[in-house]
Parts: C-alpha cells; sequence; structure tokens
C-alpha cells in the first residue's frame, strides 16, 4: 500500500478537516482573534493530523504486509481467513469473519466436488467390471457359434441378444447417473399412462424374464403426472432388481397402481407407509428373497449391497441409489417394505397438487 493510495482512499476524511480549518479560522477572526492566532491553532491542527494519518498509514501498511507474506507463503490461499492475525479495529474483525464464513463455503464446496468426482470415478470403475461380464460371455458364444449345429444357432442367437440387453442396461445406468444432477435440463411432466410405460418396461426384459422364468403381471389403470423417460429407467431398474433377487421357483413381479391406499385383491393397507393420502402409487411387488429387517433402511444408500448382493449375482448397490436420486429430483416419494423371504414391495408416490388436478 503506498501513500498516495491511502491519502486518496482519505480524501473525504482530509475534506472534512480542511473545511472545518476554515470553517474556524472565520470564527476566530470574526470574534476577534489576531491573524497570527488562528494561524498558529491552524497549523497545530494540521501537524495533529499529519501525525494521525502518518500513524495510521504506519499500523495499516504493516498489517497488509503481514497479510501478503501470510498468503504469499500458504499453499490453499483460501484458509487465509484463518490465519487472520486480530485486529483492534471492528472493520479488520468484520472482514475476518466474512472471509472465515466464505472460506468455509468454499472448502465445503470443494470437497463436495470432491466426493461427486470420487463417486463418479468408484461408480465407472465397478460399471466397467459389470459390462465385462456381458461382453466376455458374448465373445464364448460367438466362439462356440462356429461349431454349433444349424438347429442350435437359433438359441446361440437369442443368448446373444440377452447379453446384450445387458450391456444396453448398464450403459442406460450409466448414462442416466451422469445425468441424475440435471434433471431439471431434460424432462418433460406431462400426464402419463403408467400401464403403457410397465409393459413397454417388460417387453424389454422379456428375454431375461424368460429365462429366469419369472411370471409378471400389470394392473396400472391409473395415471399421473411425470416424465415418461426417467421414470421408465427407475422402473426398469425395479424390476430388474426383482428379478436379480428371485426365488428359484414360482417367482413372479406384480406392477399395479393404487389411488385410494388399498389393495383391491389383497386388502393390503399402504397408508402407514406412504407420506400423503393424496396421489398415484406405483407399486413394483416380488415374491422373492426378501430384505433382512436390519438392511431395510439402507438399501437405497450408495454401495449398499447388502447380504443378498454378496450372496447372488455381482452387484454394485448403484441401482436402488440412483431410483433414489432420481425420485428426488422428480418430486416422486419412494418406499420400501420387506419381508426376508417371502418378497420385496417398491412404492412410487406420485402426489397429485391442487394445479395439476385441474389439468
Amino acid at each position: 500500500m503506498k501513500m498516495g493510495e491511502y491519502l486518496r482512499d482519505k480524501i473525504l476524511l482530509l475534506t472534512l478537516h480542511v473545511g472545518c480549518m476554515l470553517l474556524l479560522a472565520g470564527f476566530l477572526r470574526a470574534t476577534g482573534y489576531e491573524p497570527q492566532f488562528c494561524i498558529l491553532i491552524l497549523i497545530f491542527w494540521l501537524l495533529l493530523l499529519v501525525l494521525w494519518l502518518g500513524y495510521e498509514y504506519y499500523n495499516r501498511q504493516r498489517y497488509f504486509h503481514e497479510l501478503w507474506e501470510t498468503l504469499n507463503k500458504m499453499d490453499q490461499r483460501y484458509l487465509l481467513g484463518e490465519l487472520m492475525s486480530v485486529s483492534h479495529r471492528l472493520e479488520d474483525r468484520l472482514y475476518r469473519e466474512m472471509i472465515r464464513i466464505s472460506n468455509k463455503a468454499v472448502i465445503e464446496r470443494l470437497r463436495q466436488i470432491e466426493d461427486d468426482q470420487k463417486e463418479y470415478r468408484e461408480y465407472i470403475e465397478s460399471w466397467v467390471h459389470e459390462v465385462k461380464a456381458p461382453i466376455t460371455s458374448i465373445d464364448l458364444i460367438c466362439e462356440n457359434f462356429k461349431s454349433d449345429a444349424l438347429e442350435n444357432r437359433g438359441d446361440a442367437v437369442r443368448r446373444i441378444l440377452l447379453e446384450n440387453q445387458k450391456i444396453e442396461n448398464y450403459v442406460d445406468m450409466a448414462l442416466y447417473y451422469a445425468r441424475s444432477d440435471d434433471v431439471y435440463k431434460d424432462y418433460v411432466i406431462r400426464k402419463t399412462k403408467l400401464g403403457e410405460i410397465a409393459i413397454a418396461v417388460l417387453k424389454r426384459n422379456k428375454g431375461y424374464l424368460i429365462q429366469s422364468r419369472i411370471q409378471a403381471e400389470v394392473d396400472c389403470k391409473d395415471m399421473a403426472y411425470t416424465d415418461e423417460k426417467w421414470i421408465a429407467f427407475i422402473l426398469n431398474q425395479l424390476v430388474l432388481n426383482a428379478a436379480k433377487y428371485r426365488r428359484e421357483k414360482g417367482a413372479r413381479i406384480w406392477i399395479k397402481t393404487l389411488t385410494d391406499g388399498v389393495c383391491p385383491s389383497e386388502g393390503h393397507e399402504l397408508r402407514d407407509t406412504v407420506k400423503h393420502s393424496h396421489g398415484v402409487w406405483l407399486v413394483v411387488k416380488d415374491n422373492g428373497i426378501g430384505i433382512k429387517e436390519e438392511e431395510l433402511d439402507r438399501i437405497f444408500e450408495k454401495g449398499f449391497t447388502g447380504s443378498n448382493g454378496r450372496k447372488t449375482e455381482r452387484s454394485t448397490g448403484m441401482g436402488l441409489y440412483l431410483c433414489k436420486k432420481l425420485c428426488e429430483k422428480l418430486g416422486i416419494e419412494i418406499y420400501a417394505k420387506s419381508k426376508e423371504g417371502e418378497g420385496t414391495e417398491v412404492i412410487l408416490e406420485f402426489p397429485i397438487s391442487d394445479y395439476l388436478s385441474r389439468i
């Protein structure tokens, strides 16, 4: 900080002093003081002003010089607020506190970005391992295809299509994961026929369901206001999850919608589970191996596979986490009910606001 810059910053104060000195000189002359006494008083005033400005300039220059030296020695300069020396000036204390608050926000943001990058990197690494399995299967099928008899080649083609479908599902998961933070840029909310989406999802996974000997039923007569593409992806993940953790024999999946909290065919109450007493509920139910009670609260956590994920197929624990994340972006509530050995029920709740109900 240079003296000229300091004096320019104090221009209003200097102007005020000069004005006061002139007023005082005029007042003294008007009351009969001799000119030499007026000049002496003004010189004394000016001397005090110069001494005060010099002392203030010296203290401010030393203070900011120490700050610059501290800043130049730091590797992480956004931590300056933590190392600023305590000043007797109220301004400095206020600035220091504001800088500390600002720096804290920067540090939290950096940590969040680092966590997001780490999370994405870990997911991509696990995704690569997942997608390598169907690719390897396709390579083996193609090798065997050369020596297969003509009548067996149709089965080989079906198996290739099935493995290719798995790759497509993994690729979709990676794409939707990458877009999950910017859902608002790529969605259109409109009245959607949930039954049509459910049937399309089942058709897409028809080969996998047939191979796994899973029967599926759809009873979705209700409509909801949502985005077709994103809800289709969520429903696809729930169906794949139900198929992955199926029972050995008699595996079944039910996809249905409810509006009054009671399933007409089973009398099953959902009012204790859902948050709102109105809206449309899309239920994906299976009679698979179920989830342990102590693990149920954690199934939507990132990377949580649970005991089932470790016992059956390789699992990344990202499917339900991604469903939860997308549901939050779309304003959909998602719940899960399960009993070990009896099956699992996942509920998507589409609240109907007063505005949407009038459309």
